[in-house]
């Protein structure tokens, strides 16, 4: 740890001009005069680590180049990871490939990475649309009729499929 810390510190103050390292240098690194970084084996890391990593270079007045060298075919879920982080840089549009690949998880409940959706017939991503209308009209019937004792059907059915660890979960968001 303690020659870690010196070779990264050496490293920060352009006493050293080259670093061969592991993903140690994705978290609290900041070399503004980083300029390079080559990546081997991408595809074994995730959409969001290889957004990080790219982002360790080019901070200073230099402009950064991140080549992400991968041997994953063309069309495979690793290669489609890399690709995605190759065509852009805007980190929201890749938080959304992310979900796409890895999936939203249990969205009704606490459960998170692979876990599979508890969402039927949705999509968060494709669907979002949809989900924004249900909530806009979910939230008029909640705000004139928050018990739903106008909608007991509705109430019945909330009851049957969202259990209270479900509600638990909900309710933090």
């Amino acid at each position: 740890s303690d020659e870690k810390d010196a070779v990264m510190q050496s490293f920060a103050r352009g006493d050293i001009d080259l670093l061969l390292a592991t993903t140690v240098i994705e978290v609290g690194v900041d070399v503004p005069n980083a300029s390079t970084m080559i990546v081997l084996d991408a595809d074994r890391f995730g959409v969001s680590q290889l957004h990080q990593l790219r982002g360790r270079v080019g901070r200073g007045g230099v402009p950064g180049l991140c080549l992400l060298v991968t041997e994953a075919e063309a069309g495979s879920l690793a290669r489609d990871r890399v690709d995605a982080v190759a065509a852009t840089l805007d980190g929201f549009a890749l938080a959304e490939v992310d979900l796409e690949l890895r999936g939203e998880g249990d969205v009704l409940g606490a459960a998170q990475a692979g876990v599979r959706s508890s969402l039927k017939l949705l999509r968060v991503v494709k669907d979002a649309g949809l989900i924004a209308r249900a909530r806009e009209l979910a939230e008029g019937i909640l705000s004139t009729d928050p018990d739903l004792a106008d909608h007991p059907g509705l109430r019945e059915a909330i009851a049957r499929r969202v259990s209270d660890e479900d509600r638990a979960a909900l309710a933090k968001n």
